[in-house]
């Protein structure tokens, strides 16, 4: 398996810790129980992100531990002088992509957009977190889709509850983790069977909620876009309960194809692996 989505370090509020620090020994150890592979760290470096910060310098550091095991991304706020010039330093020692990226910036905010350029430069995924104050779209997600078209060659990596509430055509860009049947027709479900460069990641509490909660949906949707969906958990704290673990052996609506592509194929093309 690959894991599309892991946090190190303490980035919970401070008074929770040392409970929500994980280090890189306990992700690894956790790996091995798992039959994860490979895991994608992905550096938390705005404000609006969590209540801490890991850099990427941080994740770095990881990595030159667990070389065979870990994957760094690149994080960097577009507001951040130099935002630019540190996307670049860290694409030449090593970095595979760029996220999380979690500002709170309108999608497509100029300086968002020229870190996105830098990616489509050199063919990156971009792992991106949505909600309502967070990398803000409308309904329909008309910001992310002019970013599609734009830079065709940065393959975006959709998570986050403003992502995965587009699933569904009444999205009202509420964000949060909607129940109850979805509607048909949604943005996400458009925008992954038009645009080659999107992909969706199932991690956290959105991704798990979009999949499971209307079974009939799930199985449709699937079928259309299995090869674009990534496993990912969102991992960032010891004991941290990981349902997707559990859905895509057990629940999931796929065959053995498909489970083998979400769990790892699909991510591994998109970063080059073997």
């Amino acid at each position: 398996m690959l894991d599309i989505h892991v946090h190190l370090g303490r980035i919970g509020p401070v008074h929770e810790r040392p409970a929500c620090t994980l280090s890189v020994q306990q992700l690894v150890n956790h790996m091995d129980r798992e039959g994860v592979r490979y895991s994608v760290l992905l550096p938390l470096e705005s404000p609006e992100a969590v209540s801490g910060y890991w850099t990427t310098e941080e994740a770095m550091e990881a990595w030159a531990l667990y070389p065979e095991r870990l994957i760094p991304f690149v994080a960097a706020d577009p507001r951040m002088a130099g935002a630019a010039e540190q996307v670049e330093y860290f694409a030449q020692r090593g970095c595979r992509g760029f996220g999380e990226h979690k500002t709170g910036l309108a999608f497509d905010d100029p300086r968002s957009m020229r870190l996105y350029a830098i990616c489509h430069e050199l063919g990156w995924p971009l792992l991106f977190h949505s909600d309502p104050e967070i990398n803000a779209d409308e309904v329909g997600l008309p910001r992310l889709e002019r970013c599609l078209q734009e830079l065709p060659n940065a393959k975006f990596i959709g998570h986050g509850p403003g992502f995965w509430s587009a699933i569904s055509a009444d999205d009202d860009r509420a964000g949060g983790y909607p129940t109850g049947p979805i509607k048909a027709g949604g943005a996400v479900d458009r925008l992954l069977g038009e645009y080659p460069n999107l992909y969706a990641d199932i991690s956290a509490g959105s991704g798990h909620n979009a999949l499971t909660r209307d079974a009939g949906h799930a199985g449709e949707f699937i079928e259309r876009h299995w090869r674009k969906l990534l496993f990912g958990t969102d991992y960032l704290r010891p004991h941290q309960d990981l349902p997707q673990f559990q859905w895509l052996r057990e629940e999931a609506p796929v065959d053995d194809e498909q489970r083998d592509a979400i769990a790892w194929g699909n991510a591994a093309a998109l970063l080059g692996l073997a």
